[in-house]
């Protein structure tokens, strides 16, 4: 199988490099890849979902790529939404983890409340590329609560700005149940920072949650978990 692991908000392909290095070690290839605008040195300025979504379909070509097991981390379940139908002949399934399930039509901005959306709007437009940061406080609370501040200070510290128009743009595209590739939903216990319920969110997909220990973070913290459920819900039978 090859592995094509894509990050969430604020990350690059480095945050799924302990899951991948576990998927290989188990017989597969794995590849992590870093969104437009979110390495270092990128320019964000006008980037769009669009351009998300453009990247990941173009590395599955571009490399050949099949029997594509593809997993995408709490934001990065938009794109790979929208990737996947252009992909679906080269799919063997879908995995998200702890990741958004988009409805038609719905933002990441949208899903976080109107407030929230109104401060993401704003800040991109004050922004002088096009980004939203990400505080400590929020990171440190939200995303990786419970774990010691000096991992906590060393995981932020990779963080990069989030160019807004990810955020605030929408797909128009059909669920994945159409495509009739196999999906998994993987939850992490102590993820409080999830834009719905992970219950609810993997029933968007029709799934039932596999569960896994840890929080928003739980690829950096627990991998050995995360990568042995992937393996099982991806690979078995």
């Amino acid at each position: 199988m090859n592995f094509v692991f894509v990050p969430g908000v604020n990350h690059g392909g480095w945050c799924w490099h302990p899951v991948g290095q576990r998927v290989r070690a188990a017989g597969h290839r794995a590849y992590a890849l870093t969104l437009p605008g979110l390495a270092m040195g990128d320019d964000p300025t006008g980037l769009s979902l669009a351009d998300a979504v453009d990247h990941i379909v173009d590395e599955v070509q571009r490399r050949d790529l099949v029997d594509v097991v593809l997993v995408g981390h709490s934001f990065a379940g938009i794109p790979i939404t929208g990737a996947a139908p252009r992909i679906a002949d080269r799919l063997a399934h879908i995995a998200f983890f702890s990741g958004f399930i988009p409805r038609r039509g719905e933002s990441m901005a949208d899903a976080l409340g109107p407030q929230t959306k109104a401060w993401i709007r704003a800040t991109v437009e004050a922004s002088p590329d096009d980004t939203v940061p990400i505080d400590f406080e929020t990171f440190r609370t939200r995303l990786m609560q419970d774990e010691s501040p000096d991992l906590q200070r060393f995981v932020f510290d990779q963080l990069t700005p989030q160019p807004g128009g990810y955020i605030l743009e929408s797909l128009d595209v059909d669920g994945l149940a159409t495509l009739g590739v196999p999906l998994s939903y993987l939850l992490a216990e102590r993820d409080i920072a999830l834009a719905a319920p992970g219950v609810e969110l993997a029933a968007r997909l029709g799934v039932e949650p596999v569960m896994v220990p840890g929080t928003h973070e739980a690829l950096l913290t627990h991998p050995d978990e995360v990568a042995a459920a992937l393996l099982k819900t991806t690979t078995s039978g």
